[in-house]
């Protein structure tokens, strides 16, 4: 078992976007899970360099496709340290989301 492996609780029975938390940098795992219908989505967003706005993470493949959830699930990512969050679009309840180095 490896000792570098952390999670990180981005949402916990959830409705709205989660608070920031601080990403040491590099390679994860985005998880959605909850009550996911209604047309809403959870995206993993950065901050970026203005210190302001919050970007949309993409999934590091060649088709660069943007992190966004409709359903329960996860997706790799990797990013720099900065914060991070899950953002929640639409109308959702009952949503989890973390992020796990990998």
């Amino acid at each position: 078992m490896s000792t570098n492996n952390y999670v990180f609780q981005l949402i916990t029975n959830g409705s709205a976007t989660g608070n920031p938390v601080w990403w040491r940098g590099g390679k994860g795992r985005f998880s959605v899970a909850g009550t996911l219908t209604g047309g809403g989505s959870v995206s993993l967003e950065y901050l970026g360099p203005d210190a302001t706005t919050w970007i949309t993470a993409n999934d590091n493949t060649s088709s660069a496709s943007l992190i966004t959830l409709t359903a329960g699930g996860g997706v790799n990512f990797e990013l720099p340290a900065g914060p991070i969050r899950a953002a929640i679009s639409g109308t959702l309840n009952g949503v989890y989301a973390t992020a796990n180095t990998i």
